[in-house]
């Protein structure tokens, strides 16, 4: 009888880790669709719905940005993370010189600051220079 009770409490305690286990893996997803092209990690992804998730539960900061239809994405490392605020999971984008720039992220749990680099932002400004001084020579 003590073997059964062992074997039972093995069991509801596996079962438990289990559904702890799940629970944190899904708590930082989210699947948002995306009206416009925007640059996020130093690639410029298309319109479309997006899937973000953790990439793993020892890691915060990681996570995926995956496009349902096309399978284009990311893997991002947040700078700074906080608990979320509001259950209102959403993306928040920088317009800079015409492109939008995913600056944060905020799923049930977090809220993830994306960083947007230097680098990024002056590629942004001079290819945005160029369509208007070649726009300004067709007129």
């Amino acid at each position: 009888m003590k073997k059964y009770f062992v074997g039972f409490l093995a069991a509801v305690f596996g079962m438990a880790a289990f559904a702890m286990a799940a629970k944190a893996t899904s708590s930082d997803q989210l699947v948002v669709k995306v009206p416009y092209e925007f640059v996020v990690g130093g690639k410029t992804l298309p319109a479309g719905t997006y899937r973000i998730n953790r990439v793993s539960d020892s890691s915060v900061g990681e996570l995926a940005l995956v496009n349902v239809d096309n399978h284009a994405g990311v893997l991002l490392n947040a700078t700074e993370w906080e608990d979320a605020r509001a259950d209102q999971p959403e993306l928040q984008f920088q317009k800079i010189a015409g492109q939008y720039f995913l600056s944060s992220i905020q799923t049930a749990e977090h809220v993830f600051a994306v960083p947007v680099s230097k680098a990024e932002v002056m590629e942004a400004m001079k290819s945005h220079q160029g369509s208007n001084s070649s726009a300004a020579g067709n007129d």
